[in-house]
């Protein structure tokens, strides 16, 4: 039976993430610790053998996504599919005020009810059903081989539910760190397997706030 394995990767750490500040569609730099962690990141794969480097084409993706090339010596190919979901009106808010501002909007983001409709953003449901496109996508065009994938959060979130069986509605239960390190295959048929998710082993060495 062929199958494909796709190595998935969070971006690392950025400005907002570090604020809590919601980014969607909007984008935000690596900072410091982001920028270790994606060498870590890079450092991990150079001993890894795969035939193709895909990313989001938001900008804190592919920042990690080209750290990793630079030592892989890869292409990237950016690719919108991967992007987060577009949070419409959240985007840009602190948490906290997120809370505030919109409550029941952001109730229904938070526990990812799958009639989610969030005003100038995306159907969750639309979210869903691009997440898994793109991955049977790039799973079905590398028969037998192994793809790294370079992207965010939430679309980490919606392919370990997918591929776990997990409820799609409800609070995530995930392990979803910046910069974590997670196998998904892929298997004839179209069935998904999670043989690791959230490791970060590789950033043992990097202490918090380190830059």
């Amino acid at each position: 039976m062929t199958v494909s394995r796709i190595i998935l990767l969070r971006h690392g750490e950025t400005v907002w993430n570090k604020e809590s500040r919601i980014q969607g569609h909007l984008d935000s730099p690596l900072n410091d610790v982001g920028i270790a962690q994606a060498e870590a990141l890079a450092e991990r794969l150079a001993g890894e053998t795969f035939t193709a480097l895909y990313s989001s084409d938001l900008g804190r993706a592919r920042e990690t996504a080209e750290r990793i090339a630079a030592r892989t010596h890869h292409r990237v190919v950016l690719d919108p599919a991967l992007r987060e979901r577009n949070l419409g009106i959240l985007q840009g808010l602190i948490r906290a005020e997120a809370q505030v501002l919109h409550p029941e909007i952001y109730a229904r983001y938070r526990t990812f009810d799958p009639d989610c409709v969030i005003p100038g953003g995306e159907d969750a449901r639309q979210f869903i059903s691009r997440v898994a496109t793109v991955f049977s996508t790039i799973a079905n065009r590398f028969p037998g081989e192994t793809v790294v994938v370079v992207t965010h959060g939430g679309t980490l979130d919606v392919m370990y539910r997918h591929a776990s069986g997990a409820p799609l509605h409800g609070a995530r239960t995930a392990l979803l760190p910046n910069a974590g390190f997670n196998y998904l295959i892929h298997s004839a048929g179209g069935c998904w397997s999670l043989p690791l998710w959230g490791d970060v082993t590789h950033l043992q060495n990097l202490l918090p706030g380190d830059p």
